[in-house]
């Protein structure tokens, strides 16, 4: 369990000139499971016997941390997605602008 294939939070591992990480289909997979999350606990909360509002939030409230662990791998490649995209818009600005990203940073 130790060698996972999710990619570090930094962009360093792309080459330059490759096209960033489509984020779409990650924030699309984490924000879907997210909810998936919270019908689940709601529906179990309800078929054990709290109905109704209290039901719905008490479900709400315990798919937090359940989403947090469950969906650790998809966030992990969300936001090395948005980081590589980031860094790749930072590139092209630096390369329209006629300098380095070194040049940038100071």
């Amino acid at each position: 369990m130790a060698d996972q294939s999710v990619p570090a939070p930094t962009g360093a591992q792309a080459a330059p000139g490759a096209p960033a990480p489509k984020v779409l289909p990650w924030l699309l997979a984490y924000t879907l499971g997210r909810l998936a999350i919270v019908a689940v606990l709601v529906a179990v909360i309800w078929f054990a016997g709290l109905p109704g509002l209290p039901g719905l939030l008490f479900g709400v409230l315990l798919a937090m941390p359940v989403a947090y662990f469950a969906l650790r791998p998809v966030r992990e490649r969300l936001t090395a997605a948005i980081v590589a995209r980031a860094e790749a818009k930072e590139a092209l600005r630096a390369r329209l602008r006629g300098s380095d990203t070194d040049d940038a940073a100071s």
